[in-house]
């Protein structure tokens, strides 16, 4: 029986009450992350992407006070349309949303918390929030890293968004007992560049050997999740020193005009793009793509081996 908040897409509960692999998709990205009619148009390639790896894509929202599992292309134009009057919504923001029967567009902890109530164990994104620059001042920490310590779901991205302190979001996340696997790869990826200076935790080369210890890790404890990093492909990642620079002049502009809180990561995006010219932005979408191929691809494996 689904949860009485929830609203599944007829594709999306047909291909979970068939054991069909599925994957999650978050809408923030749409709303606050690109500009229209590149959001709404980057969306319906990304669920495109996961068909074409052979999984059922479910993109999140909260529409009218629903927790929607599965949007319409209607659906997700209104949100690019609408983008910035519709809430930017987290953990702490779902409850009231439903309640006052209101929209959402979901993040990575919302997503998370979404599709585990769906019974969906795989989702993509561009990039989790993480420990911000500054946090030792401010304490702003995203709550995607909690959610990631307590909700059973596996979220593929390119890493942590390269505005943050990457250092200290993996400390958070080795504190909470987080397992962060490279996907072919020893380093973690810095979003924008395939490379930080950080390492993951495990290196991993195949979908079937991270589905195969996403099951041994539920199997063993059932609570919390996993990141699994996938560098943005080569060809489309951008020099990590001018991207460095261009970040910490970023973060001091927001600092400067006193930019806090969820309103942060959006302008921080929105002036890279525009001190890149636009290349961050295309570098952004090729990373989300990348990251929907591989999560479409764990989640079928997932799914053959599915022991629950």
């Amino acid at each position: 029986m689904l949860h009485p908040f929830l609203s599944c897409a007829p594709e999306t509960e047909a291909a979970l009450h068939l054991k069909q692999p599925v994957v999650a998709l978050e809408s923030t990205i749409i709303a606050h992350g690109m500009p229209y009619p590149q959001n709404v148009e980057t969306a319906l390639l990304v669920e495109k992407a996961v068909r074409d790896a052979g999984a059922i894509p479910a993109t999140c929202a909260i529409l009218g006070g629903k927790l929607k599992v599965g949007l319409t292309p209607e659906e997700i134009e209104f949100l690019g349309k609408n983008g910035p009057n519709i809430p930017k919504a987290s953990r702490r923001d779902l409850a009231y949303l439903v309640s006052q029967q209101l929209n959402g567009a979901t993040t990575v902890a919302s997503t998370m918390m979404i599709a585990h109530l769906a019974g969906i164990r795989i989702f993509a994104t561009g990039g989790i929030g993480g420990v911000h620059r500054g946090a030792a001042t401010t304490m702003d920490i995203s709550a995607d890293l909690q959610e990631l310590a307590h909700t059973p779901v596996a979220v593929v991205s390119a890493g942590a968004k390269s505005i943050l302190d990457l250092g200290l979001t993996l400390e958070y996340l080795e504190t909470m007992g987080v397992p962060v696997i490279g996907y072919q790869t020893p380093d973690f990826p810095a979003f924008y560049a395939r490379k930080s200076g950080y390492k993951v935790d495990f290196k991993l080369d195949t979908p079937q050997e991270i589905a195969h210890l996403l099951h041994t890790k539920w199997q063993i404890d059932p609570r919390g999740g996993a990141l699994i990093a996938n560098p943005v492909p080569e060809k489309d990642q951008l020099d990590a020193e001018l991207m460095e620079k261009t970040i910490a002049l970023t973060v001091a502009e927001a600092e400067e005009k006193g930019i806090r809180g969820k309103a942060l990561t959006p302008f921080l995006l929105a002036k890279i793009e525009q001190l890149t010219t636009g290349r961050s932005l295309q570098t952004n979408i090729e990373l989300v793509l990348n990251n929907a191929r591989l999560a479409a691809e764990i989640a079928e494996r997932w799914t053959m081996n599915d022991e629950r």
